[in-house]
C-alpha cells in the first residue's frame, strides 16, 4: 500500500466518521489547540471535555493564562492529574506573552516547558495548521498495528524507526485533517483493547489484522505489581471549618490543597502530641491509585475549640476553610473522595 493511498483511505474515512465537532478545533486559535493538546496527554477526550471549556472561559487567551497566578490557575485543573502539565502550560503561556507571538516553527514550540516532540508537530499542524507530524499513543498504536510491528516501542532506537514510518506516510496536502483522522482513529476503532476492525478503513492492508495479531501489538512490557503504601490523614474541624494545607509546589499535588497527609503512625501521633491533641475519631479510610502506587489512607477526626485553632494553624501553617472555599482554592481527586466518604 502507498504512502498516497494509506492517507487517502484515512482521510476518506474521517470525512465520514471523524470528530469535527471537539471545541478546540478552530481554525484560526492555536492557544486552544495547545490547552487541549496538553489537556490530552494521557487523559481520554471524554474527561477533557468537562474541563476544557471552564477552562478557556476563564483564561480565554494566552495572555490571560500568563497573567494569573498559579493559585488562579490550580483549581481549574485540579482532578485532571498529573498537574505538572498545568504548572508548564502556565510557565509556557508566561514566556509566549513575553515574546508576544506564537512559536511559528517545531524547534520554537519544543523550547517551551512541557512540549515534546509529538505535541510540537500537532501544535504546528492543528494549531497553526502546516506541516506537522504526530507519534502520540493513538498513532504508535495504529502503525505498530498497521505494519504488524512486534518493537518494544518504549526503546529509543524503536521509536525513532517509527518517527520515519510517521514521517512518510503523513502527506503535507491536508495535513492537519490527517493528523486529526489518525489521532481519530487510534481513540475510536483501533483502540487499545477489543479494536472494532470491522469499521477500519486499514482493514484490508492490515498486517496485525492479517495474523489475528490485532490484541497483542503494540508490545507491551509486563506489568510490575502496583505497590500500596499506607498514611494517615489528619482531619482537624471547628464548627464546619477543616484545616487545610497547600501542598509543596515540587512533587505530589504540586500547589493544591490537602488536608495534613501523614507517611506513618509515629508521625501523625508526634504531631497530634504537638498539637495538643489527645484523641482522634477514626473516620474510615479512603484508597486512591496513582500510576507507579496505591495510597491507603486512614482518616483520624478530632473537633477542637477556638482557643486551639490558632495554634493549631500556626503549628501546621494552614488556613480554616470550609469545604467549598477548598474545592475553589483546588484539591486533588483524593480530597474530594475524603469529603463524599464523609459525607455518607
Amino acid at each position: 500500500m502507498s504512502t498516497f493511498s494509506f492517507s487517502d483511505a484515512l482521510l476518506h474515512w474521517f470525512d465520514q466518521h471523524g470528530r469535527h465537532d471537539l471545541p478546540w478545533q478552530v481554525a484560526d486559535d492555536p492557544y486552544k489547540v495547545w490547552v487541549s493538546e496538553i489537556m490530552l496527554q494521557q487523559t481520554q477526550v471524554k474527561t477533557v471535555l468537562q474541563y476544557f471549556s471552564r477552562f478557556i472561559e476563564r483564561f480565554p487567551t494566552v495572555y490571560a493564562l500568563a497573567q494569573a497566578t498559579w493559585d488562579d490557575v490550580a483549581p481549574y485543573w485540579a482532578g485532571l492529574g498529573y498537574y505538572a502539565r498545568a504548572r508548564n502550560l502556565h510557565k509556557a503561556a508566561q514566556q509566549v506573552a513575553a515574546q508576544g507571538q506564537f512559536p511559528q516553527a517545531l524547534e520554537q514550540w519544543m523550547a517551551l516547558p512541557g512540549i515534546g516532540r509529538s505535541t510540537a508537530g500537532a501544535l504546528m499542524s492543528l494549531g497553526l495548521r502546516q506541516y506537522g507530524v504526530i507519534l502520540d499513543g493513538n498513532v504508535k498504536r495504529v502503525l505498530a498495528r498497521f505494519f504488524a510491528i512486534e518493537d518494544d516501542l518504549s526503546k529509543t532506537v524503536h521509536e525513532k524507526a517509527l518517527w520515519q514510518v510517521a514521517k512518510k506516510l503523513c502527506p503535507r496536502q491536508r495535513n492537519h485533517d490527517y493528523t486529526q483522522a489518525i489521532m481519530d482513529l487510534g481513540a475510536t476503532i483501533c483502540t487499545p483493547k477489543k479494536p472494532l476492525c470491522l469499521y477500519c478503513p486499514m482493514q484490508s492492508q492490515c498486517q496485525a489484522h492479517q495474523q489475528g495479531l490485532e490484541t497483542e501489538l503494540p508490545y507491551k512490557k509486563p506489568k510490575k505489581a502496583v505497590p500500596t503504601k499506607t498514611g494517615d490523614i489528619l482531619l482537624i474541624q471547628h464548627q464546619g471549618l477543616w484545616l487545610w494545607q497547600q501542598r509543596p509546589n515540587l512533587g505530589l499535588w504540586g500547589g493544591l490543597w490537602s488536608l495534613p497527609i501523614f507517611e506513618n503512625t509515629t508521625q501523625i501521633q508526634q504531631q497530634r502530641a504537638v498539637l495538643g491533641l489527645a484523641t482522634t475519631h477514626n473516620a474510615g479510610s479512603i484508597r486512591h491509585s496513582f500510576t507507579h502506587f496505591t495510597w491507603e489512607l486512614n482518616i483520624h477526626r478530632v473537633e477542637v475549640d477556638a482557643e486551639q485553632m490558632e495554634h493549631i494553624q500556626a503549628e501546621l501553617t494552614g488556613e480554616w476553610l470550609d469545604i467549598n472555599q477548598a474545592k475553589n482554592k483546588g484539591i486533588p481527586t483524593a480530597m474530594q473522595k475524603v469529603i463524599q466518604h464523609l459525607s455518607h
